[in-house]
């Protein structure tokens, strides 16, 4: 018999339909009847593709005892964080306060007017290796709620107090912006960078993709190679690591050693489109073929095997196939050998790390354990020939992977992780002159506009089989923001900007702080929580208030708007004791202040032919310029086309002579311009 959860639309809250628990989704129907039966709430958080999820739900959720005593003494709720992060928000900070940790699933009690007074993440279901077992905290949460009421209201009330200060911060006065915060930022950084391994800390280890760009613009902007060491080094050890899909392309989400080679094998969407733009990025500054490599292969990883039929990406991919956590990934000798004959099998376990005593539960996970190039020289062969060879043997062996049962999909779309794809999707088209790439970001990015929004135009969050469902977040309209500016920048099109400039409208008019700066999490018609957050601290996504300076002064710097380029000034002034205190967790509004306090180079591309155009904007990718934007337009005789939204950007600037011509300049001053092909090139080649 399924329980409420049957008529949900979300996959993970699916996942639970057969639950012997009463489960609820979150919703006015449970949350009036913890009031009416004045009973407390059992919140459980998590995602489709969480493997500790799956753990729990087997030990504890399918359980009937375990389920009896839920049912009997709590109104029981289960909430998909990818669909509400606004309650994930909420209540992890809450988590996090309690314990001094956090993650999923996240177990929290709460009073019926939703006031956490007790949680943690995962528990075993009988007291095991000193973690107390599920039973035992259900029927301790239980005692204290019908014996030590009182006490238990009062730590609720102190709890949401200290939310309520800890997620809405106040700034003082006025304060300044300076760009040396970016600087002891890197420095706070570098002190955990793993020299030996790449990447910062130990164990387990992160990817840390908006880490890496900031460091990155730091290097561009001091030219100290220190950044740009950090930078390459933990590109190419993850790279050659086992949290890369040397099959498949693609990153898991991170890895539970040091050195980056056993993952938590689920393979995030997020994850991925960071990780492909900070690669790419990575190319532009360097010019490391291996990086544009690894990031058209996470890109083509997405859209191979996560593109949905409306043309939008899917959210994630499991940990677990069979029951058993990476075996769709793993291999043995035998099984390679088999595919590839005895010479070339031999070969690549050789290179691929791949034993008989295995590297992880007695098989493997495909890795280098030194880089390519190495290799090659170490044996005398030519790395070419060699290169060629491997990448012939990967896709043999990755059509025979995709024989084996893969793991579960989360097949719903979320805006924001959509446009983080349709941002590194269009870079990626300038940068490796990829059209398909474009394409899809084309597709995702009208698929939102067309069929993620309300009759009044408001975004909505998710989407899945036919339903577009949930009021967004500010952070799906400031990705979306960002997204649209990248594919103007990609293909021209003007409409992009104007959608842009209409979302940031409607972000500005609904999720302002009108008095203290900065932008709410939720809309001000949003669904009534304990409290309305401001989120700005990076996660593994960006903060939302982070994203919103970025992509507000991005899209300021093109249209000229003021409205846009105040709003980005005044969310950084509000957000100053975070990128002064706590640093570690601000790099995305540090990238924003980077931009902010720095000129802008404007470049304008105008050009009576759309090959030679083309050609143009190819170049002008080729390098890494993070404090500019770019707009092409195909010229109309000697005009070129306009739209309001860039008049700004293109006022008086013509295909000089009937040809190509490049305007360059800051704060809408220009230089004079470079006429010709070849002067052009010339001048994209420079270094800016």
């Amino acid at each position: 018999m399924t329980n409420r959860l049957a008529q949900s639309n979300s996959p993970y809250l699916l996942q639970h339909q057969d639950n012997p628990v009463d489960w609820y989704p979150w919703g006015e129907e449970a949350l009036q009847r913890a009031k009416d039966e004045h009973k407390p709430i059992f919140l459980s958080i998590g995602y489709a593709a969480c493997h500790w999820c799956h753990v729990m739900e087997h030990e504890s959720f399918e359980q009937p005892r375990i389920a009896e005593l839920l049912n009997d003494r709590f109104v029981c709720i289960k909430v998909d964080r990818e669909e509400r992060p606004d309650i994930d928000q909420i209540y992890m900070h809450a988590v996090q306060a309690m314990t001094g940790q956090g993650g999923w699933p996240m177990s929290m009690f709460l009073t019926p007017e939703g006031k956490p007074f007790y949680g943690g993440t995962y528990f075993p279901p009988t007291s095991r290796s000193g973690m107390p077992g599920f039973d035992t905290i259900v029927n301790a949460v239980a005692d204290a709620w019908e014996n030590k009421q009182s006490d238990v209201l009062c730590q609720a009330d102190q709890m949401t107090n200290h939310l309520q200060e800890s997620l809405q911060p106040q700034p003082d006065g006025k304060p300044e912006l300076f760009s040396r915060w970016i600087a002891a930022a890197c420095k706070a950084k570098a002190e955990t960078f793993d020299a030996q391994n790449g990447g910062f800390g130990s164990r387990p280890k992160f990817p840390h993709p908006m880490d890496l760009e900031l460091m990155l613009r730091h290097w561009h902007a001091t030219g100290e190679d220190r950044w740009l060491n950090i930078v390459t080094v933990t590109l190419s050890k993850m790279a050659d690591g086992g949290i890369y899909d040397h099959l498949g392309g693609g990153f898991a989400r991170y890895s539970v050693d040091e050195r980056w080679l056993v993952p938590h094998f689920e393979k995030m969407l997020y994850d991925n489109a960071l990780l492909a733009g900070i690669y790419l990025r990575g190319y532009q500054a360097t010019g490391n073929q291996r990086f544009a490599q690894v990031a058209r292969e996470s890109l083509e990883y997405l859209i191979r095997d996560m593109l949905d039929p409306c043309g939008a990406i899917h959210c994630t991919e499991d940990a677990d196939s069979e029951g058993e956590e990476g075996k769709y990934y793993v291999w043995t000798p035998d099984e390679v050998v088999k595919v590839l004959g005895e010479a070339r099998g031999e070969r690549f376990c050789q290179i691929y790390d791949i034993t008989q005593e295995g590297n992880f539960e007695g098989k493997n996970i495909l890795n280098l354990r030194r880089p390519l190039e190495l290799i090659a020289s170490s044996q005398g062969l030519d790395y070419e020939t060699l290169r060629s060879k491997l990448a012939e043997d990967r896709q043999r062996l990755l059509e025979v992977r995709e024989s084996r049962v893969r793991p579960g999909r989360d097949d719903k779309v979320l805006v924001s992780w959509n446009a983080l794809a349709i941002d590194a999707l269009a870079l990626a088209s300038g940068v490796l002159g990829d059209a398909r790439m474009l394409e899809v970001a084309q597709g995702a990015a009208e698929f939102i506009w067309t069929q993620m929004r309300t009759d009044q135009g408001r975004l909505l969050h998710a989407y899945r089989q036919g339903t577009s469902h949930l009021d967004a977040y500010v952070d799906d309209y400031a990705t979306l923001i960002t997204a649209l500016v990248s594919l103007f920048e990609a293909d021209g099109d003007s409409k992009w900007l104007a959608r842009a400039s209409e979302l940031a409208d409607q972000m500005l008019d609904h999720f302002s702080d009108t008095t203290a700066g900065g932008f709410f999490y939720t809309a001000d018609d949003h669904e009534s929580l304990i409290l309305r957050t401001k989120d700005y601290h990076d996660s593994s996504v960006p903060s939302g208030n982070g994203e919103a300076a970025y992509a507000l002064i991005r899209l300021a710097r093109l249209t000229g708007n003021e409205r846009f380029e105040a709003a980005a000034n005044l969310t950084l002034r509000s957000a100053v004791t975070v990128m002064t205190e706590q640093a570690m967790a601000a790099s995305r509004l540090l990238i924003a202040l980077d931009i902010c306090l720095n000129p802008t180079q404007q470049f304008v591309l105008v050009d009576p032919s759309a090959e030679s155009l083309t050609k143009l904007k190819s170049a002008y990718f080729q390098a890494y310029r993070p404090r500019a934007v770019l707009a092409a337009e195909v010229a109309i005789g000697s005009e070129p086309s306009r739209d309001l939204t860039i008049e700004n950007l293109f006022r008086g600037k013509t295909a000089v002579d009937g040809g190509p011509t490049l305007y360059q300049g800051e704060s809408f001053t220009c230089k004079e311009p470079a006429t010709g092909t070849a002067a052009i090139l010339d001048a994209l080649g420079s270094k800016n």
